[in-house]
């Protein structure tokens, strides 16, 4: 594997797409940590300081790296753009214009990346706004009295939003600019980086409240973790596929055999997502109308069952809801009828299965078989962390460093992005990272 580094590094192209990856990286985290105007930089760490309780913020605060609560101009994170990303992907079954698009090919996928912008914006004004009211109302930190924005004025919180706002579109064009000029998908290198960037803190944390012997079982652990979703986003179900000879003209096409591959991940980290996001609403909710301090009956049930991620009531609906959205998902996002449809138009066909709607009804079954494995393994690496909370002693903070939405996504984009290094030495004949 040195070898490989070493390799990627005395070549001239890779090295400069490396390299301005790195100064892209390095531009994104010191936007990070720097704070809005009009935010009280002591204060807020003050504030962190005093409490550990993250509560409904720790998804949003694992995907801003940690801006999230220090108030930084990049506090809104890369959540509105994988939020309205998803959004538009949905649509593309539901709107026939959005249809049309994605079957237009380039030019209709640049008219979905440009709504997908727009929508973005509109997300991050929403999420900025948000997050700026309830540290006005001082329940973005409880337990802190300690004013995190002292001029409370509406022009004063409308910079804000409008600077976080601009921090979400900066942090777009840094993604795009990392996909054009650097190494691997720019969303999720800052993605991977964010989350990358809180290992160190929770692994502190982890050590602070417990002695070595925990910790070292933890990153012991974590490795075991790890290395087992490795083991399950590598593994795939391929279906052979057989094309048949065909004239085009004087040339002869087809007659080769390949296969259709289908992850027993097929979808990825989405439905994680949605689990998360839905069960942290509610309590969003009444934090915004009610008052945090009240002891009304439908506060105090979601305070002791839905929000508090040690009860037995929270894990088995998130891992429901994980199980659910990932059928949804799938269903949505891989049409069984368009796969068919596309095999028989170019003359392939399953061997043992005929063309059509046959084909569409065996590769619904197969799908079937496979997602049930995957959605299981989703919800139970996404429920780790609930179980941990004991083990680590950590009963406030929520972030099991190995677990959850963390660990899928750093293995996912690590592996995407070695694979990508990997094709590039290929193509000038060096030996790579996988063997």
């Amino acid at each position: 594997m040195l070898s490989a580094f070493r390799s990627a590094l005395a070549t001239p192209d890779l090295r400069k797409k490396i390299l301005f990856t790195l100064m892209i990286v390095a531009v994104y985290r010191l936007g990070a940590i720097t704070p809005a105007p009009g935010v009280s930089y002591p204060n807020v760490q003050a504030c962190q300081a005093q409490t550990d309780q993250e509560g409904i913020y720790s998804l949003l605060n694992l995907f801003s790296g940690g801006a999230l609560l220090q108030l930084s101009i990049f506090s809104t994170g890369i959540m509105p753009y994988i939020t309205a990303s998803i959004i538009v992907q949905l649509l593309t079954v539901v709107i026939p214009r959005f249809e049309e698009l994605k079957k237009e090919g380039q030019s209709g996928q640049s008219k979905l990346t440009q709504y997908t912008r727009y929508l973005t914006i509109a997300l991050a004004i929403l999420q900025a706004t948000g997050v700026i009211a309830l540290a006005d109302r001082g329940q973005l930190f409880q337990d802190c009295d300690q004013p995190v924005i002292p001029d409370n004025s509406i022009y004063a919180l409308a910079l804000i939003v409008v600077t976080m706002t601009a921090g979400t579109a900066v942090m777009m064009w840094l993604g795009e600019l990392i996909t054009e000029r650097g190494v691997g998908n720019g969303m999720s290198v800052l993605i991977f980086l964010n989350i990358a960037a809180q290992l160190p803190t929770e692994g502190a944390n982890i050590l602070e409240r417990n002695n070595a012997v925990v910790f070292a079982f933890v990153c012991v652990l974590g490795l075991a973790i790890i290395a087992s979703v490795i083991f399950v986003e590598q593994g795939q179900r391929r279906i052979p596929v057989q094309y048949a000879k065909r004239m085009v003209g004087r040339r002869m096409y087809g007659g080769t055999s390949t296969y259709l591959p289908i992850k027993v991940n097929q979808a990825g980290v989405i439905p994680v997502i949605f689990g998360s996001s839905l069960l942290y609403l509610p309590d969003l909710i009444s934090r915004l109308i009610g008052d945090p301090n009240s002891s009304s009956g439908w506060q105090v049930f979601l305070q002791n069952y839905v929000v508090n991620q040690s009860s037995w009531v929270h894990i088995l609906l998130y891992f429901a809801l994980i199980i659910f959205f990932t059928y949804f998902y799938i269903t949505i996002t891989f049409n069984v009828d368009e796969r068919a449809e596309e095999m028989k138009k170019f003359g392939g066909f399953i061997p043992g299965i005929r063309p059509g709607r046959p084909t569409a009804e065996y590769l619904s079954y197969v799908l079937g078989r496979i997602t049930l494995p995957g959605s299981i393994y989703l919800g139970l690496v996404a429920i780790l962390p609930n179980f941990f909370l004991s083990i680590t002693g950590d009963g406030n903070n929520q972030n099991f460093p190995f677990g959850g939405t963390a660990v899928l996504i750093m293995v996912g984009v690590g592996l995407d992005t070695v694979k990508q290094i990997e094709s590039q030495l290929m193509q000038r004949n060096y030996e790579g990272f996988l063997r």
